[in-house]
């Protein structure tokens, strides 16, 4: 009877988990059928794990991730070879390889930068404005993890991504600054702009704790959205362009002597190379493959095709004749004026933006201009400050919640916010470029002398010609 007793006492104990099973560790259940439905589920669906028990599948997945490596391809192809055939081809021969060997510098050195501690500077802790050191030098970034950037996608694909977008926004600078600033002055001057200007937008506008990410930090002082990289890459740029393109002055014989292109052939091939790749640089935001990416794909097409197209046509009617020239600016003009909507807009608001990207950018440039006088070689403000600007406003009036979900936690009082964001991004860039381009000028100097700059930079600066004999 005792040994009963005893048996039934032992059974109860170890049927409630109590006594000396209780101090026993407990083995973490493996996933269930259930449990790794959902996570495939998830995966599919682009959103986060199920957390009910650890994932089989902790890693990156196959195909969001796929189309994250090929996004980041698809935007330093913007810069290299679309931007350096594009500026190229618009300047004059004997300043082709100058503009080249910009974009070649300035990828080179921002990338030792970004690994240095612009990743860090952009995207780690820190607080509204600018990230910490915690992630120099790549720490912490392992191609086996995710989280960094998004659920699914590897954490070194994110900074690699992030990475195109800082090399092509300073090379955009190049545009207005085109045949009249030293190399050494040109690197000078990013380098510092990105410390400046670059590190903290991005983190503003993209971190999770930026001071005008609406999309992803709910304290946050301005609830602006951006889908890929307005603020960030073309109003920064833009403005920039036009703060830096007045502080150094207009090129010699600049309004009395012709400075056409010198090869539309360079300007069209470069102008296809940017609109194939902006779709990394816009549907690869969406950071997978999924419905909101197809959307950004269908909005960037329609935007392109029909700013290319008006513009076109609004020059056929003001200059009565339609240029190569005038279709590849309203094509980019159509491609940055998107790039803030592209995921939150649906294809009648890319139509909208279409056509006003193929108006307002034109008489910004065959007017405004002429106007004040400025001499912006490449029209990197007109297109790109100008157009910044306005694809920003258009993104706080045509977003749709119906598009994009983000959008239903910020509506109320967009409109506001987006200007809010437009002033904050367009003080910073022109306080900044202003304060640089004096150090720099106090450095090394901003111009070649005047023998070098009419004779031109490709021999003086370089040392090569980008064309040889008659």
């Amino acid at each position: 009877m005792k040994k009963l007793i005893l048996s039934l006492i032992l059974t109860v104990i170890a049927s409630t988990g109590v006594g000396l099973a209780a101090d026993a560790p407990t083995e973490a259940k493996p996933p269930s059928v259930e449990d790794r439905l959902a996570d495939l589920e998830a995966y599919v669906n682009n959103v986060a794990r199920q957390t009910n028990a650890p994932s089989t599948v902790a890693g990156p997945g196959p195909g969001h991730n796929a189309w994250q490596m090929t996004s980041t391809a698809l935007v330093l192809f913007m810069t290299l070879p679309g931007l350096a055939l594009f500026y190229g081809g618009l300047v004059r021969r004997k300043n082709v390889l100058s503009v080249m060997a910009q974009c070649l510098g300035i990828a080179g050195m921002v990338t030792i930068l970004w690994w240095v501690c612009g990743y860090s500077l952009s995207f780690s802790g820190g607080n509204a404005i600018i990230g910490d050191l915690a992630n120099k030098f790549f720490q912490g970034l392992e191609p086996g993890k995710v989280g960094a950037g998004y659920h699914w996608i590897s954490d070194s694909m994110w900074a690699m991504f992030q990475l195109t977008f800082a090399i092509i926004t300073p090379a955009l600078i190049v545009g207005a600054i085109a045949e009249r600033m030293k190399f050494s002055a040109v690197l000078l001057f990013i380098a510092i702009w990105m410390f400046l200007v670059y590190f903290p937008l991005a983190h503003m506008v993209w971190s999770t704790t930026g001071f005008m990410c609406g999309a992803l930090n709910p304290n946050a002082g301005i609830k602006a959205i951006d889908f890929a990289g307005d603020t960030v890459v073309h109003m920064s740029s833009g403005w920039s362009a036009l703060v830096l393109c007045l502080i150094l002055g207009k090129r010699k014989g600049y309004g009395r002597e012709p400075m056409p292109p010198h090869s539309m052939v360079l300007c069209m091939v470069g102008t296809g190379m940017l609109w194939v790749g902006w779709y990394g640089f816009n549907a690869g935001s969406a950071l997978g493959a999924d419905a909101i990416a197809s959307n950004a794909f269908a909005t960037t097409t329609l935007a392109a095709a029909t700013a290319g197209f008006v513009w076109g046509m609004v020059e056929y009617f003001h200059r009565g004749k339609p240029s190569v020239l005038g279709f590849c600016s309203g094509i980019v003009a159509g491609l940055v004026v998107i790039t803030p909507a592209c995921g939150f807009v649906n294809t009648t608001g890319a139509m909208i933006i279409g056509v006003l990207a193929g108006t307002v950018p034109y008489f910004a440039i065959a007017k405004l201009k002429a106007w004040l006088g400025y001499d912006d070689a490449l029209d990197t403000f007109g297109v790109h400050g100008v157009g910044g600007t306005l694809g920003a406003l258009m993104t706080g009036i045509l977003a749709d919640e119906k598009v994009n979900s983000v959008v239903g936690g910020v509506k109320q009082g967009l409109v506001l916010s987006q200007i809010k964001a437009i002033l904050v991004t367009l003080l910073l860039s022109v306080v900044a470029t202003t304060i640089i381009a004096f150090i720099v000028k106090a450095i090394v100097g901003l111009r070649p002398s005047d023998e070098v700059e009419t004779a031109g930079l490709d021999l003086a600066e370089h040392g090569e010609e980008g064309y040889h004999g008659a």
